[in-house]
């Protein structure tokens, strides 16, 4: 997904920057607040945005399109600290990622956070919430969150490439848009398997060895739920 610099024309390059700094603002601020209540809160960020960082650190080239392919970290890191403060973590792992390893650009910044960040965020929060309410468990929840919040980021490169690649609109945007979605796919589709089972397997084991930090977090619930984990781990 890390779209690199040049492959976006100057206004989207802008606009993205624009879209992204929004959800991010929020972001910051949840940080803020939960720090505050949470003392736990600072070291699991610590973590959280490593393994964001690591994850996403795994570039498949994708020919033609100018960016890669890789798993997002960004679900399984909204299902732990929130959709939004997600966003912050992966604005950190993906500027390490272009100043020190080549991994995206600069000038695609923001539309790298919008799609990792932002969209991978949101989706995967949004699966795993809709997930629980609907009675999964646990894991099940959490890998549907990973394989969808993986395949929303790099619906929304392609689009994003559709919309702002130089050169592009000697076509129409819908046939490009299927163009680098039909090149991101094959690489993606595994991937996005990948990213769900590691996603679900994190919250698992989180939810088995310290489930008073997935309480802390409102993930499990005060009762009920995380107490019967308390109880399997004890047997």
């Amino acid at each position: 997904m890390h779209i690199q610099d040049g492959f976006l024309v100057g206004k989207w390059a802008v606009a993205w920057y624009g879209a992204a700094s929004v959800f991010v603002a929020k972001g910051v601020y949840d940080i803020t607040w939960r720090t505050q209540r949470v003392m736990a809160y600072k070291p699991l960020l610590g973590l959280v945005s490593a393994a964001v960082f690591f994850i996403s650190l795994l570039p498949i080239p994708v020919p033609v399109t100018g960016t890669s392919s890789h798993p997002a970290g960004t679900p399984v890191a909204a299902i732990l600290v929130g959709p939004f403060v997600s966003m912050v973590l992966a604005v950190v792992a993906l500027l390490l990622q272009a100043l020190f390893f080549a991994h995206g650009g600069l000038s695609t910044l923001g539309a790298n956070v919008f799609s990792m960040g932002v969209v991978g965020s949101l989706t995967g929060f949004g699966v795993f919430w809709l997930g629980r309410k609907a009675g999964l468990s646990l894991g099940i929840a959490a890998f549907l969150a990973g394989v969808f919040g993986d395949l929303a980021v790099y619906s929304t490169t392609s689009f994003q490439l559709a919309l702002g690649m130089p050169g592009i609109n000697d076509q129409s945007m819908l046939k490009a848009f299927l163009t680098f979605l039909g090149l991101f796919m094959p690489t993606q589709l595994p991937l996005a398997l990948l990213e769900g089972v590691v996603t679900g397997g994190m919250v698992t084991y989180i939810a088995k060895v310290r489930p008073d930090i997935l309480k802390k977090l409102g993930v499990l619930q005060e009762t009920g739920e995380g107490e019967s984990q308390n109880a399997e781990n004890q047997r």
